[in-house]
């Protein structure tokens, strides 16, 4: 008995259940610092509260589950058993940002009457929680209640659901509406993550992990304008081909429950990360670790790397002696770029085939010898295919093209997250992966760790991305820019398809579809390949414009895509960022700012002791009128030191930055 009580009192978190009146109770979990404290309550209701070192930051919050034949699972709950776990792990990683993630928290299992239980966990950046039941057969979930208190707000970044096709078919690319909670649209759909900034400085975002067979959250408004309820799409029953391209599938009846499945199981993770400040955002890993260990055995056949995009320049190279366009000679000599440059990939976007029937390739392409000249010049093909068609010829169509010799997929206009299109996700990450091949979604909901799960999916859009460039009025690209490292990014790897090579300031800057323009400068382009994660990064300029520019692209293509240390410099959301990043010996640091200059100062003593070469790329005397102005110099830095560095309007500054021999 006194050795069950001292293994007892040593467990780093303690459980404790108070009776403040006889139908509540309240049980109480710490992160491993103790910085961090859940209180779970559990009354008529569960609820709970998080505070951060004594002081309530989120809360009281309520959870419930409506279950078909079950009833309200939270409602007048009668809690059977509780208990406590620890770890203290270090995750190995192979295309993340890090190559190891620290993976420390202490957990608290609750098991409740009526075949359901809940799971806490508090880690030193945040906490989460997920629903369980162990219910024979199917079931359906009728509805999930998921609250987020934050009593002492002062502002929250929203994305607003835009142009819905119904409540709930969207593309997921909004920009952010800073407001403060009271003045959020009543009613308005939100996408996750959404950050929250509270009154005692510290910065949470909301979001989800582990997402499967199962709907994802949007968040509305509370009533009270104090925080936000989850809202999760209705499963589909009918639906209709229509859209771009007849390439989307639309919802036309949805039924009255939000999932089907299996009634024993885990649901999804519903996450809350804090940062004592914006910059603590910028190193969380709470999804990545949330997430489902890899199902894949092997991975060494995934190459992370760059790629070399047409469809946002239109194919319009030029000087050459063949009509541009999507034909066989245009790809060869996108081929003959990406190998000069040390480019890894090429891809085919839309209009390669029929737009409906992927197994037909138009006559202008012959695919078979664009992979071929390719292979003779390592250089990998990765296709594009919309997900209506895809899903009805899936094993077709990978089959076809993985014995062709084509290493990937781009896959779009999903534009859904429902529990229907969650599973297509699972469905072609895992068909993809029979096949030794990778994925990229776009028109795609947020990730949720399934670049963990299934290492082959490589990134995913979710973002105001620089596409939106060509047709849009909106001119707050670089305030976008540094707000997404901390919210979009938090989430996971994010294709925003940088490196543009025309560059305008604000007032310059105009909406071009064919030959189009970024806003801010150069170096803003080239520090979003440090700055932003994505293990599959796209090159979103022509090559002929690329060819004028020998520098930078030199540059763009000695970024590595997965780095063995992330380390964040700086950053205030919506005002400027930094990060550091190390592969092998080298290190990559990228700052960009909002449309002010300024100056900041960096902390160097990430390098460690020693001298170091550092290859510079800043921003030109004349940046701020003519964007393309930069200057690129090499200096002798040395580690620890602290290094000021300035940016214009718009601008951005990028580092490589490797030992003395």
């Amino acid at each position: 008995m006194k050795k069950r009580l001292v293994a007892f009192l040593m467990i780093v978190v303690t459980v404790s259940i108070s009776s403040y009146a006889k139908k509540e109770e309240v049980l109480n979990l710490a992160s491993p610092d103790k910085t961090l404290q859940v209180e779970i309550t559990i009354s008529d209701q569960i609820s709970w509260v998080l505070k951060v070192n004594g002081n309530v930051v989120a809360g009281p919050s309520v959870m419930a589950m409506e279950v078909e034949n079950y009833g309200v699972l939270g409602k007048n709950p009668v809690l059977r058993n509780s208990f406590t776990s620890s770890k203290d792990e270090v995750i190995r990683t192979a295309l993340y940002k890090k190559s190891e993630v620290e993976n420390s928290y202490n957990e608290l299992n609750m098991i409740f009457k009526g075949r359901y239980g809940l799971i806490f966990r508090a880690y030193n950046d945040g906490v989460a929680y997920r629903f369980v039941t162990s219910m024979k057969g199917d079931i359906e979930i009728r509805r999930e209640k998921s609250v987020f208190v934050f009593p002492d707000s002062r502002e929250a970044y929203v994305p607003y659901v835009q142009n819905p096709v119904g409540r709930y078919q969207v593309s997921f690319e909004s920009t952010y509406d800073v407001l403060p909670l009271s003045q959020i649209k009543p009613d308005s759909l939100i996408i996750t993550p959404v950050l929250v900034k509270n009154n005692d400085g510290t910065s949470l975002v909301v979001t989800e992990a582990d997402l499967e067979d199962y709907p994802g959250m949007f968040l509305t408004v509370n009533d009270a304008g104090t925080g936000f309820e989850a809202e999760f799409a209705p499963f589909p029953l009918e639906e209709k081909q229509g859209g771009h391209n007849n390439l989307q599938s639309f919802v036309t009846r949805r039924a009255d429950y939000i999932a089907k499945t299996n009634g024993n199981r885990a649901y999804p993770w519903r996450v809350v990360a804090v940062g004592k400040n914006d910059f603590d955002l910028l190193g969380n890993d709470l999804v990545y670790k949330l997430a489902s260990p890899s199902r894949l055995e092997d991975t060494s056949w995934i190459k992370p790397g760059k790629v070399a995009w047409d469809w946002w320049n239109d194919w319009n190279i030029y000087g050459v002696d063949f009509r541009a366009g999507i034909n066989t000679e245009t790809y060869k000599y996108y081929i003959d770029f990406a190998a000069e440059n040390g480019i890894e990939y090429v891809i085919l976007d839309e209009g390669w085939s029929e737009s409906t029937n992927l197994m037909n390739v138009i006559p202008e392409i012959d695919l078979q010898e664009i992979i071929d000249h390719g292979k003779k010049k390592e250089v990998g093909i990765v296709l594009w295919a919309g997900w209506f068609p895809l899903n009805q010829q899936m094993d077709e169509v990978f089959e076809k093209y993985s014995r062709m010799g084509v290493k990937g997929y781009k896959i779009d206009f999903m534009n859904r997250d429902d529990q229907k299109m969650v599973n297509f996700y699972y469905k072609a990450a895992k068909k993809a992966a029979e096949y030794k091949q990778f994925v990229l979604f776009h028109g795609a909901y947020k990730p949720t760790g399934l670049s963990r799960t299934y290492p082959n999916v490589l990134t995913y859009e979710g973002v105001y991305g620089q596409e939106q460039v060509k047709w849009t009025d909106y001119k707050e690209f670089p305030e976008y820019d540094v707000t997404i490292p901390f919210i979009r990014n938090l989430a996971g790897p994010m294709d925003y398809t940088p490196g543009a090579m025309k560059n305008a300031n604000r007032n310059n800057w105009h909406a071009v579809w064919s030959e189009p323009m970024s806003q801010g400068t150069r170096c803003h382009q080239l520090a979003m390949y440090v700055v932003f994660d994505s293990p599959f990064s796209m090159l979103c300029d022509n090559p002929s414009n690329y060819m004028r520019e020998p520098e930078c692209v030199e540059f763009i293509a000695s970024v590595p895509t997965v780095f063995d240390v992330t380390v964040p410099l700086a950053g205030v959301v919506g005002e400027y960022v930094a990060v550091a990043r190390q592969k092998g010996n080298v290190w990559y640091v990228g700052a960009m700012t909002n449309w002010n200059s300024r100056e900041i100062e960096l902390d160097l003593s990430f390098l460690g002791k020693g001298r170091f070469r550092a290859t510079i790329f800043a921003d030109g005397i004349n940046a701020d009128r003519a964007a393309c102005d930069y200057t690129r110099k090499e200096v002798t830095i040395n580690g620890g030191e602290k290094m000021k560095i300035e940016m214009k309007s718009g601008g951005g500054w990028a580092a490589i930055i490797q030992p003395v021999d």
